[in-house]
């Protein structure tokens, strides 16, 4: 499903004039080699650029002959090179090697532009036949560009002011190969496409996945006899016949998902996953307006105002309109996870479903996670991004959430299924190692067991907002704790030790051993207070006290630690309520 989807994907920018044809490849280029129509190199043209708001040139992207994938071999690509395979010089000290490289590039071009009737083709043929690698440090055309050329960039040749690569008789010389090439595979049934068609033996390389290998990593590829099928062992049967997919459709997915990695704005990372998503029709706006709503990016075109309304109307199953673009509710939506690991990538998830669908899960998972915010909290929406953090221990050296746990929480969200444990544990336990509930922890425990009812928080206690009427245990110790926290600092102004900095974790795993010391401590506290705030503490405390109907539990379970930190959390949230419904300010 995921090659199909891409495929679909590519058909559909294809279309739109967005990508490059078959047997074309987009490679960053860095510098060209000026021939003239002997084959002499006059001079070295650089093509680095600088992008907008960068102050750093970088290699210009050109469309090219399709890259061949390389492992530890010898294989040059077709007038797009680094300079052992086009000028027989590198800096890895192995001389030998970058003769070979040289000897292989000079076959591959003799090859294919033997017969192509043009100028441009006789001049790259002569410069390989004239070229002296032992002196190409030596040459004035390149002294001024040598240091970088020999780090690996990417070389062009250039004759009479034209790229060799656009020139309609060597692309059609270099089309005639590919075909000739594709003559001689082995012909199979295509799981993709479904026709009897050319398999490719090796898959397209995927650039750009953090973590993975630099010159690419495959997402399909077999190199050891323990994946292989029975009757496709060794090179000319085994690697891609194992799963055959034609090489028009391995072209077409590869360079889908490309394009969808190299297009930063669409690409997030949650943990050492690479989260790309794109909808069936290829429509831009699909895919800023999912970022916008759950990784929380900015976008020029869609507002915040737009964004709110359209997630509405699409989750509700209406079109919309942004900005004169339609979006429609039933438009199939893709998103994939890819993580690194060795020479290949592994799948984190991959989730479809319409569009309008995927909206009306990310919206009601926000809906779970809305509680009362801290007065001084401007905005209080949490994004994938966010929500993760709060797992993570801020003095660690890696502040990435746990990758499995960062998959099954988005796969959770896109599909309206149950969180996963670990994020209710990894919730748990920064809180006890902090003694601190923050707004997005407090967020993720309500929308945890409202969404894992097996959990059986009861619906009183997970509410926006302080429930006072609830008798629910754990959540009126947790609201007894936050209070008795409250008359200590009233006591005691610029104490550099609270009873949450001592009790907080015991007197929520282990109560009844220690609620009885902390009500006695309170008695010292209130007598230090005057009047009517001592009067409403008083009232407050023994209110409290008096929706406790049972003994005291000796331990809590995990689930009514949770509700004793909402309790705790809610009451701290209304001492800081800035002025109640009567207008009086609250303690």
């Amino acid at each position: 499903m995921i090659l199909n989807a891409l495929c679909d994907y590519y058909d559909a920018l294809a279309r739109c004039g967005e990508v490059t044809p078959p047997g074309w490849s987009v490679a960053k280029v860095s510098f060209a080699l000026d021939l003239d129509e002997r084959g002499v190199l006059h001079g070295v043209i650089p093509l680095k650029v600088t992008p907008e708001g960068g102050k750093k040139e970088i290699p210009q992207s050109l469309q090219v002959p399709e890259q061949v994938k390389k492992a530890s071999g010898i294989n040059s690509n077709f007038l797009c090179e680094n300079s052992a395979y086009l000028l027989g010089v590198d800096n890895k000290g192995k001389p030998d090697r970058t003769m070979k490289c040289f000897k292989a590039a000079k076959e591959l071009h003799q090859k294919i532009l033997g017969a192509a009737d043009s100028p441009a083709a006789r001049a790259v043929i002569a410069y390989f036949d004239t070229w002296m690698p032992g002196r190409a440090a030596e040459h004035p055309a390149l002294l001024p560009y040598l240091t970088e050329i020999l780090k690996g960039a990417n070389l062009i040749f250039s004759v009479d002011g034209l790229y060799v690569h656009t020139i309609p008789a060597v692309r059609a010389a270099w089309q005639d190969y590919r075909e000739a090439k594709s003559a001689g595979a082995v012909s199979g049934r295509c799981l993709v496409t479904g026709r009897q068609a050319p398999i490719a033996r090796l898959h397209p390389s995927i650039r750009g996945i953090q973590g993975a290998q630099s010159s690419g990593a495959s997402l399909v590829s077999f190199n050891a006899a323990a994946f292989e099928s029975y009757g496709h062992e060794g090179k000319e049967t085994g690697q891609g016949f194992n799963s055959p997919v034609s090489e028009e459709a391995a072209f077409r997915y590869g360079a889908a998902l490309n394009r969808l990695i190299a297009d930063r704005r669409h690409v997030q990372y949650i943990g050492d996953t690479a989260v790309v998503y794109w909808a069936e029709d290829a429509d831009p706006l699909c895919q800023d307006m999912f970022s916008c709503a759950l990784f929380g990016s900015t976008s020029e075109v869609i507002t915040d105002t737009d964004l709110h309304g359209a997630v509405e109307k699409l989750a509700s199953g209406d079109p919309v309109d942004v900005n004169g673009i339609p979006l429609h509710p039933d438009n199939r939506f893709y998103v994939l996870g890819l993580a690194p690991n060795a020479a290949r990538l592994s799948v984190r998830f991959f989730l479809q479903s319409t569009f309008g669908r995927m909206l009306a899960n990310v919206q009601a998972h926000y809906d779970r996670l809305t509680i009362a915010k801290p007065v001084y909290l401007a905005n209080g929406s949490l994004p994938l991004w966010k929500l993760l953090n709060e797992t993570v221990n801020p003095n660690s050296r890696d502040k990435k959430a746990s990758p499995p746990m960062a998959g099954a929480v988005m796969r959770a969200i896109l599909t309206d299924g149950p969180y996963p444990v670990s994020l209710l544990e990894q919730t748990m336990l920064r809180i006890r190692a902090e003694r601190k509930i923050s707004y997005g922890r407090a967020a993720i425990l309500k929308a945890f067991f409202l969404k894992n009812r097996e959990y059986k928080v009861p619906e009183e206690v997970l509410r926006v907002e302080l429930n006072d009427q609830s008798n629910h245990l754990p959540y009126v110790l947790g609201r007894l704790f936050a209070v008795l926290e409250r008359v200590q600092s009233a006591a005691n102004p610029g104490l550099n030790a609270t009873i949450k900095d001592k009790y907080f974790n015991s007197a929520c795993a282990t109560p009844a051993s220690i609620f009885p010391l902390l009500t006695k401590l309170s008695q010292s506290h209130l007598r230090k207070l005057e009047g009517g705030l001592r009067v409403y503490f008083e009232k407050l405390i023994g209110d409290l006290e008096n929706r406790i109907h049972e003994t005291l539990p000796s331990r809590l379970s995990l689930a009514d630690q949770g509700t004793f930190h909402l309790g705790y959390y809610h009451q701290v949230q209304k001492f800081y309520e800035k002025k109640d419904k009567g207008g009086n300010e609250n303690v």
